[in-house]
């Protein structure tokens, strides 16, 4: 799993070849650190079909405004540079998977 900022979401996301599950997260979110070992398990097991990543909402606020992102953990699907899926609030990496099931 890879951690993304402002600066070089454009870069690992928007031009990925990969579709990419961005995880908008911030320290003080129980319900995201509840989710690094799913996202990390997720990222390792679909490595040749899905890029994960994450983007610290705090540091990083001109890509979280720019997605409207209100609440944490938000969870998107890039596909072509452009958001196709989004999911808020933790979830088991089996409900993950089936959720994004249609992009991989």
């Amino acid at each position: 799993m890879i951690d993304v900022t402002d600066a070089d979401f454009a870069a690992e996301v928007i031009r990925s070849e990969l579709p990419v599950l961005v995880e908008f997260t911030a320290d003080w979110c129980p319900p995201c650190r509840q989710m690094g070992p799913v996202l990390h398990a997720l990222a390792e097991e679909e490595r040749d079909r899905l890029k994960v990543v994450q983007l610290d909402v705090d540091t990083n606020p001109e890509t979280t405004n720019a997605y409207r992102v209100l609440s944490m953990p938000t969870f998107m699907v890039f596909r072509g540079g452009e958001p196709i899926k989004a999911m808020v609030g933790a979830r088991p990496k089996r409900r993950l998977l089936e959720e994004i099931a249609d992009v991989l």
